[in-house]
């Protein structure tokens, strides 16, 4: 018998500021559109910002909308391989990366274990998160939420996708 799950809407971060940056972002999108149980509904324009609680040159972001029927931990690790496909290592805590995919949101749920937790703990306090997920999904960020990182430098890219 044959159960297929629901699916379920997630959000994902996508960074990156080694090597091309952009073309990480594009590759991963590519990637992610092809994984199993993985449906990319939209994604927003690449934006440049500079490094948070980090070096190195500039980073490349975006955020992603989709439609999975994988569990959040499956997810994860389909977006770890993604990740570890452009070349990901992680030296250190927030070291320049050829390719980040957070996981911030997946459907209402909440979680909290030792290797996720969703809502994303810091995407709140991140304009590179915020002002992309408010392009693709405004009814996710709230007024006060944009207002708060409005200090943070985000400058949004040509789309040439």
């Amino acid at each position: 018998m044959d159960t297929q799950r629901a699916e379920v809407t997630a959000y994902v971060a996508l960074g990156a500021n080694l090597g091309d940056p952009a073309q990480a972002l594009r590759e991963a999108l590519q990637r992610l559109s092809h994984a199993q149980g993985v449906r990319l509904v939209r994604a927003s324009s690449l934006y440049r910002t500079a490094p948070v609680d980090s070096s190195g040159p500039d980073y490349f972001n975006a955020v992603a909308e989709i439609a999975t029927t994988l569990t959040a931990p499956d997810l994860l690790t389909a977006l770890q391989a993604i990740e570890q496909g452009a070349g990901r290592e992680r030296p250190y805590r927030n070291a320049p990366r050829t390719l980040d995919l957070d996981l911030l949101l997946y459907g209402s749920a909440h979680i909290h274990s030792a290797t996720l937790t969703v809502p994303h703990p810091r995407m709140g306090t991140r304009a590179f998160v915020l002002v992309p997920l408010h392009e693709i999904a405004p009814s996710l960020v709230a007024d006060g939420a944009l207002k708060a990182v409005s200090g943070q430098s985000i400058q949004r890219m040509r789309s040439d996708r």
